[in-house]
């Protein structure tokens, strides 16, 4: 099924699963939304909200996992959970602001759950970094 066909819905549907543990990017669906419906400044809230939820949604079942559980089911060695660990003491709920980047922003969010970085913290930064993500598209479209 094409997202884009759905206007909004479609968006908001393609947003949210592109930010969980789905492999899909939701660029070229935002930006095909975004010339369908002539309305950047609704699909930048609509993008957003969905990859921000669906990146809250990440981040919680994060929260959810123990050490155990990734040990034994996908064999990560504690020494990697360990250095992961450490990125995550060392730069915390900056992070965040980097999870929409492709491949490496679901484990940042979902890293962010497992290590309980402070979570109103992180789903702001979050939010923050779905909205420059989405805006920077939206910038570009209004250009031409």
């Amino acid at each position: 099924m094409d997202l884009s066909s759905l206007g909004l819905l479609g968006l908001f549907l393609g947003t949210f699963l592109a930010a969980t543990v789905v492999p899909f990017s939701s660029d070229a669906l935002y930006i095909a939304v975004m010339i369908a419906t002539k309305q950047p400044l609704v699909c930048l809230l609509v993008g957003s909200v969905g990859n921000w939820l669906g990146s809250v949604t990440t981040y919680f079942l994060g929260r959810l996992c123990k050490w155990e559980w990734l040990e034994k089911t996908f064999k990560v060695k504690r020494e990697t959970l360990e250095k992961q660990k450490a990125k995550i003491d060392k730069y915390g709920v900056w992070m965040a602001l980097i999870s929409w980047v492709p491949i490496i922003g679901d484990a940042i969010s979902i890293g962010l759950g497992f290590y309980k970085a402070p979570a109103f913290w992180t789903l702001l930064m979050l939010f923050i970094g779905k909205v420059l993500r989405f805006g920077v598209w939206t910038l570009i479209y209004m250009q031409f």
